[in-house]
């Protein structure tokens, strides 16, 4: 039985099999539409989601199995004090994959080692979110056709923003990659992501301003400020309109730029660019559930 709690989870041929499988789905979904029949996902999401939630119970549907599990913490026996491990005990007992997503950082990987079954890490806090990190390598690489030797732009919340974590760890493990860092002093990436990064040799810039920098990125990672990762409701209000995209800001872009959003957005993407053919945040979204509907497969082991 294995788990996924982080991108690293999965080697480099791994997440190369992942997207060949995904690619596969696309191509032939009736081949796949009944190869769940019989097995039940759970999704235990202790906070709030759209996208991930929804997508992976359509990857289930899709593959042919069941759905059980809550959307909120409050409608479980969280709400009563239960344990994160006594639930996924008890879980074991009903499904045979559970996705969880938790607002605190650690919470999958603890789930995972009480667990019966394998659990698949939706989210944990600011940390990580290994199968939003899938879908944004199906895009690019439908859009790009490799990983290679690109220049990668994340900019936003890069300290709270468990995506672009995630994103940067996945795409380090590739040859030629470059990073640009763009934030506000007060939301840099965290030390470990750079210490990550050293170790792997990677190069990387950081920076305040991303006009500078827009004419060299092959892909613009853009991210909002989270509200809710905020202690501090004054800090929040100063620094969520630090990096609106609107139109004119794309001017020096490359015309093969890709535009990335893990979602939900505020306005940090003016809706003018929706209609840009380098807009690609959308097809992120239908791509997530493609790779959920992969990586499930493999953790199941269902030829």
């Amino acid at each position: 039985m294995r788990s996924i709690n982080s991108i690293t989870d999965l080697s480099v041929e791994e997440l190369d099999e992942l997207v060949h499988v995904a690619e596969d789905i696309i191509a032939r979904p009736q081949y796949y539409a009944h190869k769940m029949e019989g097995k039940k996902l759970a999704t235990l999401f202790f906070e709030p989601s759209t996208r991930t939630r929804l997508s992976f119970e359509a990857a289930m549907y899709e593959l042919g199995g069941h759905v059980i599990g809550f959307s909120e913490a409050n409608s479980s026996s969280a709400a009563k004090g239960e344990s994160v491990a006594d639930t996924v005990r008890t879980i074991s007992c009903y499904a045979d994959i559970i996705a969880m997503r938790h607002p605190k950082e650690g919470a999958p990987l603890v789930a995972s080692m009480n667990a019966t079954v394998p659990v698949i890490n939706a989210g944990d806090g600011g940390h990580n979110h290994p199968t939003q990190t899938l879908a944004d390598l199906l895009t690019i690489h439908r859009e790009r056709g490799r990983f290679e030797n690109l220049v990668v732009g994340v900019c936003g919340d890069l300290k709270f923003g468990r995506t672009v974590h995630s994103l940067i760890e996945a795409m380090s493990r590739y040859e030629g990659v470059r990073f640009v860092m763009v934030s506000p002093e007060e939301l840099k990436v965290p030390s470990y992501v750079k210490q990550h990064l050293k170790v792997r040799n990677m190069p990387y810039t950081q920076t305040t301003d991303l006009l500078s920098v827009m004419p060299e990125l092959d892909i613009l990672y853009m991210t909002r400020v989270q509200k809710e990762r905020f202690f501090n409701e004054d800090d929040y209000v100063r620094l969520k309109d630090s990096y609106i995209l609107v139109p004119e800001k794309l001017e020096t872009a490359k015309k093969d730029l890709i535009i990335m959003h893990p979602l939900p957005r505020v306005n940090e993407i003016s809706v003018a660019i929706d209609t840009d053919p380098r807009a690609c945040y959308f097809k992120q979204v239908l791509n997530g559930k493609y790779m959920r509907m992969a990586l499930m497969l493999k953790l199941l082991e269902v030829a």
